[in-house]
This record gives structure tokens, C-alpha cells and sequence, in this order.
């Protein structure tokens, strides 16, 4: 038996879960989301909570059964309370500022980038130098902060480039470093 399969998804208050033979469907404060199901997993609900089961003890069935649970936990978790995701910006001149949908970033290239906020995620700045991507949907909040993180990676040196908050970088020495 999965070890994540089997753990019982908690439904919070505030939060509509809808299951059909083939999709889940939650809706809540944050929004709605929902998933279709793999073919060899079955969700069922009882006294607020949700159960992934497989159909059998095949590999694949046992692979779905973990994939299924965990998404599941994730539709309900993102519209309870959403995801979210901090990014920071180190370097001397680079700025990041939001004119309309778009969010620019000075990251020290010749040109400004404008990034589109894509529909479902919000993007708030923290001073010139910070933001959160919100969501959610987890996938949409971790894509679009990769994306932002993709303009200019942290590099190892000086520690410059855009970087998650969480995120710790290995720094390495110089060219002296070696002596």
C-alpha cells in the first residue's frame, strides 16, 4: 500500500469537493479548480474527507495511486488557501515594477523584460527588489516563478540574479580561491 495513497485528504470549512467518475472538482474561497482522474484510481467521500483508492495492485495502479492523492491534497489545499511563492532580486540596478498585466524586470541586459502575468496567478511586489506569485493552482504559481527565475538565474560568484527566498546559494571563491 502507498504510503502517501492511503493517508485520508482532509476537507477543510469553506471548501465544496464534487466527484464524478472521472474528475474531481473543488471549489472554495480562493477559487475552483478540478482533475481528472487516471483510469486506475478512484476517489470516494465520507464524513468530510476524501480516499484515493486503486483499483489494483498493478505497478502502474500503485504509481497513480501516490500521483492521484497528492494532486487531490493539492486542488483542495489551493482553494482553501492558495499557493504562493517568493522571489528575490540581487544585483545593483535591477528593479522589477508592474505596468498594467505585465511585470518588468531590469536584470542589467540592454532591453527591460515583460513578462504577462498569466490568468490565475497574482503577482505582488514587496519594493523594488521582491515579489510573491500567488495562486491556486501549484502548478501555475511553480511555473511562472521558474519562468521569472529563467530571466536571470543566481550565479555562484557574487551571488547576483534572480532567486527564490528559500533558495541558498552555493557560493564559490574567486580566482584566488584555490590558495
Amino acid at each position: 500500500m502507498s504510503r502517501i495513497g492511503k493517508l485520508q485528504i482532509v476537507v477543510p470549512k469553506g471548501v465544496t469537493v464534487e466527484l464524478s467518475e472521472d474528475t474531481v472538482s473543488a471549489k472554495g474561497p480562493k477559487g475552483s479548480l478540478s482533475y481528472p482522474l487516471p483510469p486506475l484510481v478512484s476517489v470516494i467521500q465520507e464524513e468530510g474527507n476524501i480516499i484515493v483508492n486503486r483499483a489494483s495492485d498493478e505497478q502502474k495502479a500503485r504509481a497513480m495511486h501516490g500521483l492521484a492523492r497528492t494532486l487531490v491534497s493539492n486542488l483542495v489545499t489551493g482553494v482553501s488557501t492558495g499557493f504562493s511563492r517568493g522571489i528575490e532580486i540581487n544585483g545593483v540596478g535591477y528593479t522589477v515594477e508592474t505596468k498594467g498585466n505585465y511585470v518588468v524586470f531590469n536584470l542589467g541586459y540592454s532591453h527591460p523584460i515583460y513578462y504577462e502575468i498569466p490568468e490565475g496567478v497574482s503577482i505582488t511586489l514587496n519594493g523594488k527588489t521582491k515579489l510573491t506569485v500567488s495562486g491556486a493552482d501549484k502548478q501555475a504559481v511553480g511555473s511562472s516563478a521558474a519562468k521569472i527565475r529563467s530571466f536571470r538565474p543566481p550565479e555562484p560568484y557574487k551571488g547576483k540574479g534572480v532567486k527564490y527566498v528559500d533558495e541558498v546559494i552555493r557560493r564559490k571563491d574567486g580566482k584566488s580561491g584555490g590558495r
